[in-house]
């Protein structure tokens, strides 16, 4: 990590602090005046969001030109995958193998530049319920709002381009958001998975009632068991009397 990223990370961790403590108050407030309590989930959520956004506005900003520095002598770099080129470059000049491609700046650069997009690539899907194809999208045109920032001296408020427009950043940007967005979809359907097979699991452990069967109708004079036997009624009335022998 170069001086100019930890200055940038300190300045946006400061900045976090700031933000957070003017935004934790009220939203407190709320959620007493919503739900009657606080709703930590969504507590976590704001801060970890407004961590991020701190951070990469300072990584893409600052520092700032300094008063004595050089000018860049190239503020723009449309060949694709030129950082393999600079790879080599760097392991050409100190005599290495290309084992020694991961410590070389050229690629720190590039993994800075994809892993800075990878949480943008889950807010998308996590936060806002979109596919990886949406977050890919948005990590595209974000991307490309910074290297345009960076390419008009942040729109004119700085004295010059300090920054190059890259279009291997504009590359790694997008494939890091692709990347957040892909580990968020599959996070989602362990997820949903371990709540299908928990809900099987407890199905399952429920014991069903049992259910009487049906008894059979019983014929009259048909003796049941443990039971008196159903005698027929005769009407003496109408049956003639035996006669006398």
């Amino acid at each position: 990590m170069t001086s100019a990223q930890e200055t940038a990370l300190t300045y946006g961790s400061l900045a976090f602090a700031v933000v957070w403590g003017v935004l934790l108050v009220p939203q407190l407030i709320s959620h007493y005046a919503r739900f009657g309590r606080v709703h930590g989930r969504r507590v976590v959520t704001t801060a970890v969001v407004t961590l991020y956004s701190c951070l990469a506005v300072a990584v893409v900003l600052l520092p700032l030109p300094a008063p004595g520095d050089a000018r860049l002598t190239q503020t723009v770099q449309l060949t694709p995958f030129q950082w393999i080129a600079d790879v080599a470059t760097e392991l050409d000049e100190h005599g290495l193998s290309y084992a020694h491609a991961p410590f070389t700046l050229a690629f720190q650069q590039l993994a800075m530049n994809v892993l800075l997009f990878v949480p943008l690539g889950m807010f998308v899907v996590l936060l806002r319920r979109r596919d990886v194809r949406c977050a890919t999208l948005t990590g595209l045109a974000m991307s490309l709002l910074v290297e345009v920032t960076q390419l008009t001296a942040n729109f004119g408020t700085a004295p010059y381009a300090y920054r190059i427009f890259d279009v291997d950043d504009l590359l790694a940007n997008t494939a890091g958001a692709a990347l957040g967005g892909t580990a968020a979809v599959l996070f989602l359907a362990l997820r949903r998975l371990k709540r299908t097979n928990a809900a099987i699991r407890e199905a399952g452990s429920v014991t069903a009632p049992r259910v009487a069967a049906p008894t059979r109708p019983i014929a009259p004079g048909t003796p049941a068991v443990g039971g008196p036997v159903d005698v027929p009624l005769v009407d003496l009335r109408t049956r003639p009397l035996p006669r006398p022998r």
